[in-house]
């Protein structure tokens, strides 16, 4: 008798296909669900190994306009950027694919979730507080937590080794020495050799970005056009070639992004489980739209509300970051942080070369800059004399700190 229907979080890998298995050895019936966010896979191949393996059920979802227009977006609104290097593209996936899964699960009936996030790991915590957040009556199943399954699968051998007996096929090409998670967003490397921070990444390991030496010896300009934050628009100038649709531009981004080596990082990062761990991200579309944004939005954004602001993407960040994507906290930051952008309006012009990306300019109908008001040539409607008064208010708190310091004997 089945102990109910449960819901796998499914890519075709050893890891998910092992789970698959597993969990219809302990008495589920198993609808496979694969999101296609962008990675390079081959969906129908993965959806027959499903098949083939006994799941009830195979889903694969095409989420990747979805995963640009409600994820990656905000995001760019809200410059977020965790530990000042990390543009989050693993975690803005997460909730994506989790918020799907429930879905499914709600339709057809399923009690139970599943997914192959590790115990030590981020995911486990994104995929798990959006299950619960937006399905709170769900059970989830999590193999790399259940001592039953961790002992029995210590490591790669044991999971090849449970394959060949149940018939479960396998890559004949040998893996990579790393773990990979790629989308539209980005691509990671962790794990493995790349475990030793001081060990560099082989010259091999980048699939999104060309090295920066082998690039093109000429640059790509382009002008993006944002309104309310939002990229609406590229154009390629040199080739008069443009993109006006979510998926389409940023598609477009990451190709050009990718040809220049753009978007590389090497970084050690906190993980909200508690450690350190070494990460490698290549995010060439994503690093293009936040140099652009960061443009714009100080061209039209008043600087007080801007400061108030960048601590918000500073803190939308971190929910995003540990999983609280649908937390009445990140609701709360991505209102005013929507409220920001509504004269975050402009096109930017910029060249993208050799792994950097340059403004060149910008234009727009709502913007700050008061030409005559800054010129060093032309006085405006501004009166020298007032920064005299200016000065000496601000020097105040400076000649009593300096004051005490001379009373009370300190030296600098």
């Amino acid at each position: 008798m089945s102990k109910g229907t449960v819901i796998l979080a499914y890519s075709g890998g050893l890891d998910t296909s092992c789970i698959l298995v597993w969990l219809k050895e302990q008495g589920y019936d198993v609808i496979a669900y694969l999101a296609n966010i962008g990675q390079d896979e081959d969906f129908d191949a993965s959806r027959k190994k499903a098949e083939h393996l006994g799941a009830k059920k195979v889903l694969v979802e095409d989420l990747r306009a979805e995963f640009v227009e409600d994820y990656i977006w905000p995001s760019i609104q809200a410059n977020a950027i965790y530990e000042d290097r990390y543009l989050l593209g693993t975690a803005m996936a997460r909730p994506c694919i989790a918020r799907r899964q429930v879905e499914i699960a709600r339709r057809e009936g399923a009690q139970f979730v599943s997914h192959g996030a590790t115990g030590k790991g981020n995911d486990q915590i994104r995929f798990e507080l959006t299950c619960y957040a937006l399905y709170p009556e769900v059970k989830i199943i999590a193999p790399w937590r259940i001592p039953e399954f961790y002992n029995r699968f210590q490591g790669r051998a044991d999971l090849m080794e449970y394959a060949q007996k149940h018939s479960i096929p396998v890559p004949v090409t040998p893996q990579a020495p790393w773990s990979m998670d790629a989308n539209l967003m980005h691509i990671s490397y962790e794990s493995g050799i790349l475990e030793n921070p001081k060990s560099h990444a082989p010259v091999d390991l980048y699939q999104m970005t060309k090295n920066p030496e082998d690039s093109p010896t000429t640059p790509d300009e382009l002008e993006i056009e944002f309104k309310n934050g939002v990229p609406i628009k590229v154009i390629n100038m040199k080739e008069n070639k443009t993109k006006d649709t979510p998926l389409e531009l940023f598609t477009y981004l990451n190709e050009i992004g990718g040809k220049h080596g753009v978007g590389r990082i090497d970084i050690v990062e906190n993980r909200f489980i508690g450690m350190k761990s070494r990460g490698i991200y290549e995010t060439p579309a994503g690093t293009i739209l936040r140099k652009a944004h960061l443009d714009i939005e100080t061209f039209t954004m008043d600087k007080e509300v801007r400061r108030i602001k960048q601590a918000l993407g500073i803190k939308f960040s971190e929910l995003v970051y540990n999983g609280f994507w649908f937390s009445p906290e990140c609701e709360f930051v991505q209102h005013c942080i929507s409220k920001s952008q509504q004269n975050v309006e402009g096109k930017v012009q910029l060249s993208v070369f050799k792994g950097q990306v340059y403004i060149l300019g910008r234009e727009s109908p709502k913007s700050l800059y008061n030409k005559e008001l800054v010129s060093m040539d032309v006085q405006g409607d501004y009166d020298p004399c007032d920064a005299s008064g200016f000065i000496k208010i601000n020097a105040v708190r400076l000649r009593e700190h300096h004051r005490l310091q001379g009373l009370s004997g300190t030296k600098q």
